[in-house]
């Protein structure tokens, strides 16, 4: 999720709480809603040059609330600096797909937590969910999203979106009809984005899923029960 093209790429987080209360001793992966995750956090000065410069794309474009109380890189950005060769160009695909694009804010807001709500992505869903509410998706709507409930859509560019986003995350495809309704709204252009928005996220899910990114500690998970399957 860098400053190319002089994109804004503020993950916007409210601060990170200290998690310097936690055990130290915790062995990675086996509690998920801890800053504990099946990849050891890389601090900057553990990286070698192609990490310090994915770690600098990163951290100097979203400020100090991406670093962790321990040094590292929080939600799925210290995969990121795992994988240097990968995490760059990650890192540029989701500055464009999230702030370069010509969809509103808020239908990106909605098309995410869309795709975090059917992988069940822990953390994606707690960064964005309140993105999502901020640019003025309803709450009813972000909440019945998080349940797996249809949406009480009031607006009906965002059912277009919601509908569209969903049929792609559960099948990896569109209907005709979602289709001819997204194409109608987003044109060409558009729909190639929204697509390529769906398939970014759910890359970062399963990043997130696989490696059990924790959310902060403090922070209610979404689905408890998934997550238990992950520690």
């Amino acid at each position: 999720m860098p400053s190319t093209a002089g994109l804004d790429v503020t993950l916007d987080p409210p601060d990170l709480p200290d998690e310097s209360a936690e055990s130290a001793d915790c062995a990675p992966g086996t509690e998920y809603g801890r800053w504990v995750s099946r990849l050891p956090d890389l601090r900057r000065d553990q990286l070698d040059p192609a990490g310090q410069e994915v770690w600098d794309l990163v951290s100097g474009t979203r400020g100090g609330q991406v670093v962790t109380a321990t040094g590292g890189l929080a939600g799925p950005f210290n995969a990121f600096v795992h994988a240097p060769d990968v995490g760059r160009h990650l890192a540029s695909l989701g500055a464009a797909l999230r702030f370069g694009t010509s969809i509103e804010r808020r239908l990106t807001e909605l098309a995410i937590i869309t795709v975090g709500s059917r992988w069940k992505a822990e953390f994606e869903w707690w960064a964005h969910a309140r993105m999502a509410r901020e640019h003025g998706v309803p709450d009813a709507v972000v909440d019945a999203i998080g349940r797996g409930d249809d949406p009480p859509f009031t607006d009906d560019h965002e059912r277009i979106v919601y509908a569209a986003a969903r049929e792609l995350a559960l099948s990896g495809a569109l209907s005709q009809d979602s289709y001819t309704a997204a194409h109608g709204l987003l044109g060409d252009t558009g729909l190639v984005e929204l697509v390529s928005l769906c398939g970014y996220y759910t890359l970062i899910s399963f990043l997130l899923n696989a490696f059990a990114v924790p959310v902060p500690p403090g922070a209610e998970l979404m689905w408890p029960q998934a997550a238990d399957g992950r520690g």
